[in-house]
């Protein structure tokens, strides 16, 4: 075989999934070590709908990671109701600044579009975080496609948190699935035994360019600004109950620069 015959094969692979097993085990700092993409959509599906939280709570250390601030939250009026509102002491506890966080709550999905549309275009933001509960049609590949164009136009991050919903295709340079897992105890110094930092089981359900798969159990360092973990690739079940989307065909998106 040729040496381009087996290059192309080898991106076959990769498309399809089978990728090396050393990008399989790759270590989380090479993905998350800035958060993610700047100037680029991402969906972040909460696997079940307690995991939420841990959801949210992903959005705003990525968001974090890459000082992509300030950060605008948009959720409609039933996300407040079932999820509840958002908690200071926690966001505070997560390494967020209230001064870097705007929240805009919206009568329903159509209004949320809207307003996620218009924010999108804000050169003033860096992260714009959408919140949806249950299917919500609405973000189909059309409207996603339009967040992803405005994003690559007006540098802004969107991130868009999908909690009770299957993940379907969407034009999100990346897609993850977020459950929650319990902290580590402190194991040193005066806090020992306390609960340890915030703690995430994440999965790349799909990534636009490159291999997907990968799977981590990472903590958030809100000092650092940085997570750290281990891979869990290839052990247990994966977080997703439904990885049919995870090799969707990628959405014509034009390049950035």
């Amino acid at each position: 075989m040729s040496e381009s015959s087996a290059l192309i094969a080898r991106l076959r692979r990769i498309a399809a999934g089978d990728a090396p097993a050393q990008a399989a085990a790759a270590p989380v700092d090479a993905w998350l070590a800035r958060g993610l993409g700047r100037a680029q959509l991402h969906d972040i599906y909460a696997v079940d709908d307690e995991d939420a939280p841990s959801g949210a709570g992903f959005g705003l250390a990525v968001a974090l990671a890459a000082g992509a601030l300030p950060l605008l939250w948009l959720r409609t009026e039933a996300c407040e109701r079932t999820q509840g509102r958002l908690h200071a002491t926690g966001l505070i506890e997560l390494g967020l600044d209230a001064d870097s966080l705007l929240l805009g709550i919206v009568a329903d999905e159509a209004a949320l579009l809207r307003a996620a549309a218009d924010a999108a275009r804000c050169t003033g933001l860096g992260t714009l975080l959408v919140e949806s509960v249950g299917p919500a049609p609405g973000f189909d590949l059309t409207a996603t496609r339009r967040l992803m164009l405005a994003a690559e136009s007006s540098g802004v991050t969107i991130l868009s948190l999908r909690v009770g919903a299957e993940p379907t295709a969407s034009a999100a340079a990346t897609r993850w699935g977020v459950t929650a897992v319990p902290s580590n105890a402190l194991d040193q110094g005066a806090g020992e035994g306390a609960p340890g930092f915030p703690a995430f089981d994440v999965e790349c359900l799909r990534r636009r360019g490159g291999p997907a798969g990968q799977r981590w159990r990472v903590e958030w360092d809100r000092d650092d600004k940085s997570f750290r973990g281990a891979s869990l690739s290839g052990a247990g079940v994966p977080v997703a109950a439904d990885r049919t989307a995870a090799h969707d065909p990628a959405a014509p998106v034009r390049a950035t620069g």
